[in-house]
């Protein structure tokens, strides 16, 4: 993997201190920190780069099936962005594996398919999940991440650990409609995501790009914050002109709809609440209220958030 690659996207790896080369010398390091770093120390874990050969899969995984269309997606972004949010293994006594697969089977399995040789992961040392969780919360605000890093630290978080929006927000002091736009930022396509991790694009350009309906407008509209070095205020402009998708259409005598303030704040409103971006529109006649979601379980999570008694 090269030295780019590496750079970018380490997500909850960034906070925990990484296993020293070889005969480093640690006497200088408190508690075994990372040099270079402030961090505090993790107990009962590390963060290492580790053969994807030397780990097994957990024998008792609850998921059976794997899409292999999704692996393929995800090993895509993998080739462009880098893995963005590490493994959890143990180590285990073995004599054909080192390490056994705690959370994150599917980004191993992506990873291998992307023909990767190593792979970012936690190497947890105690069975404690908890105190493990609550470390790497602690530890999260302390760090400065891009923003990409951080979206990935939040979604492990709440995947791997089971922590909701508003339990990571109450633990590190942060909003949850921070937490919720931050998450966001994983929905960019690849090479917005790359721009992103690399810090060519601020997060204010991500978030401004997430208002945009296709991943090739949000292409197009990078391309042109790069190349003409425009600002968030400039991004949001155009955006609300109606110009990132296609050239300005002859308007016909028609004037341009204005956005309705109360309508915004609805949709504001919705999206906090379901987590996801949400857009209502209001015609002549009728309106519509668009919801969006990444995925089939991410659809089923928003479908219980607005249906929660229905089986």
């Amino acid at each position: 993997m090269s030295q780019q690659r590496r750079g970018l996207g380490r997500g909850l790896g960034a906070l925990i201190p990484t296993t020293p080369p070889v005969g480093a010398d640690d006497s200088a390091r408190p508690n075994g920190t990372a040099p270079g770093t402030d961090m505090q120390p993790v107990v009962g874990a590390h963060f290492a780069e580790i053969p994807l050969d030397s780990i097994r899969p957990n024998p008792r995984q609850p998921r059976e099936h794997f899409d292999e269309e999704a692996l393929d997606e995800l090993a895509t972004s993998i080739n462009i962005v880098g893995l963005l949010q590490p493994i959890v293994v143990r180590k285990v006594d073995s004599p054909e594996h080192d390490y056994e697969l705690i959370m994150g089977e599917r980004r191993w399995r992506a990873s291998k398919k992307a023909g990767l040789d190593t792979i970012p992961a936690i190497v947890r040392d105690t069975s404690d999940v908890d105190m493990l969780r609550d470390a790497l919360m602690e530890n999260l605000h302390r760090q400065q991440l891009n923003p990409l890093e951080e979206a990935a630290a939040y979604q492990q978080l709440l995947e791997d650990f089971g922590a909701t929006h508003e339990q990571l927000a109450s633990r590190i002091g942060r909003s949850r409609p921070h937490i919720t736009n931050t998450l966001r930022l994983l929905n960019l396509p690849p090479g917005v995501q790359r721009r992103v991790a690399a810090g060519v694009l601020s997060a204010g350009h991500a978030r401004a790009l997430l208002r945009l309906d296709s991943a090739e407008a949000q292409e197009h509209l990078a391309q042109r914050i790069v190349a003409e070095g425009l600002s968030v205020h400039a991004v949001e402009e155009i955006i609300a002109m109606r110009e990132a998708d296609e050239p300005p259409k002859p308007r016909q005598g028609r004037r341009k709809k204005t956005e309705d303030p109360a309508l915004k704040e609805i949709a504001d409103r919705l999206s906090d609440r379901y987590e996801t971006k949400v857009r209502v529109d209001m015609g002549r006649t009728k309106g519509k209220i668009v919801v969006e979601f990444a995925s089939r379980e991410d659809l089923d999570r928003i479908l219980k958030a607005m249906v929660p008694d229905d089986e």
